[in-house]
């Protein structure tokens, strides 16, 4: 090979591997996140009988689906049950498989309100709240009600002036999938706002005051539908056994609006297939699913004489190169982030910023913490420009890549 042509290869190669890609700047950088090593740390000395739902909690926040998963399990104390085949026969002749977007879709243009929870471990539930919002505002759902929102003197009042949310606008919207819901919602154009409870109660006052909070909100937007995504019960109409009424049935009380309640919790998968839902495992989903009856009725979740309209049956998690393969749908790409040339030592976190946001404080659109030394990694973004930051705690590196 002659010279000049050896030296263009080089160049050419060098051009491929750094496209979209600014030259790496050294900064000062504190990370809120915890790498994995403190987190089992803290695990391996904690005596509390809650120190797995605690570090689920940390785990979910730093975007670690896997492990946050694995810890609520043991938090849980989640054993494995499975209906015979007869069973299973019986159940799949009874019920039709339908996409729950679609379904919910189409059920939210008979009410003016939708109520959806969430396991406060799953980023996969943000996800898929995520995935309604456009569809919903187009609907009329100009109103978007977060319970993870902090409120009162807590409150992010510059949250919407801003358009993106920052460490302190909520304790679990520091998970980038929460954060990316906020994000979204903002883009879209929802009026965003807080609704829990200021006045350091729990049970049926928290439920009331939660109720009266939204019901204040609704006050403000007449004949304006409302989206609100809350956590657990707190979607359950009817009797409930401990709050005589949770927040949807409250809600549903003081405004005469029967509301189109979802449960996203019951049937999510575990972290390991083994310990789902015996009618998860029966259904096995390749998509969010509704199961419709032979009367056309949705299948809905009942504890006792409280429920929720519609269950969501949530597929299980594929994973490539160590992410949720989800992370790369609904608008994001697989985007391959280059840390050849990083020189730092491992673990690092690899996060990226939409470019414009203060990286000092906002909520991150995606983060991967890489264990060992590696070439590169694979984050989910949509299209855009991005500050990538790279940081193991003492040392951090930054740099500018495009989306395309």
């Amino acid at each position: 090979m002659n010279k000049p042509l050896s030296i263009f290869i080089v160049i050419a190669i060098l051009i491929s591997c750094t496209i979209g890609k600014s030259v790496p700047q050294k900064i000062d950088f504190k990370s809120e996140y915890k790498f994995s090593t403190e987190i089992e740390d803290n695990v391996s000395k904690d005596t509390t009988s809650w120190k797995f739902q605690m570090s689920a909690a940390d785990y979910a926040k730093k975007g670690d689906y896997r492990n946050a998963l694995r810890h609520w399990d043991l938090a849980m104390g989640t054993v494995s049950k499975s209906y015979t085949k007869e069973q299973n026969d019986s159940i799949n002749s009874i019920y039709q498989k339908v996409s729950a977007k679609e379904y919910i879709i189409k059920e939210a243009q008979k009410t003016h309100m939708v109520i959806i929870n969430e396991a406060h471990h799953s980023s996969y539930h943000r996800f898929f709240t995520k995935s309604i919002l456009k569809d919903l505002y187009d609907l009329g759902y100009k109103n978007l009600g977060l319970e993870a929102l902090s409120n009162g003197e807590y409150l992010d009042t510059l949250l919407m002036e801003r358009k993106y949310p920052v460490q302190n606008t909520g304790w679990y919207i520091v998970e980038p999938q929460f954060g990316n819901l906020v994000r979204e919602a903002l883009e879209i154009g929802y009026n965003v706002f807080a609704y829990e409870q200021t006045s350091d109660v729990n049970g049926k006052p928290r439920e009331i005051e939660q109720a009266k909070n939204i019901y204040n909100e609704m006050s403000k937007h007449q004949d304006e539908k409302f989206l609100i995504h809350c956590g657990f019960d707190h979607s359950l109409e009817g009797v409930h056994g401990s709050w005589e009424k949770a927040m949807a049935g409250r809600l549903k009380e003081y405004t005469g609006i029967n509301p189109l309640t979802i449960n996203q919790v019951i049937y999510s998968e575990k972290s390991d297939p083994k310990l789902n839902n015996r009618l998860l495992k029966t259904i096995h989903p390749n998509e969010p699913t509704v199961l419709i009856d032979k009367e056309n009725k949705p299948y809905p979740y009942t504890r006792g004489k409280a429920w929720s309209d519609i269950a969501i049956f949530h597929p299980n998690t594929k994973y490539l190169n160590g992410r949720p393969k989800w992370i790369f749908t609904n608008g994001n790409q697989k985007t391959e982030v280059n840390l050849t040339g990083l020189n730092i030592t491992y673990p690092v976190f690899v996060m990226a910023f939409k470019r414009g946001e203060n990286i000092n404080n906002a909520v991150p659109m995606d983060i991967y913490e890489v264990l060992e030394k590696k070439s590169n990694c694979y984050l989910g973004l949509p299209k855009g420009d991005y500050v990538i930051l790279v940081t193991n705690g003492k040392e951090s590196y930054r740099f500018n890549q495009k989306v395309k």
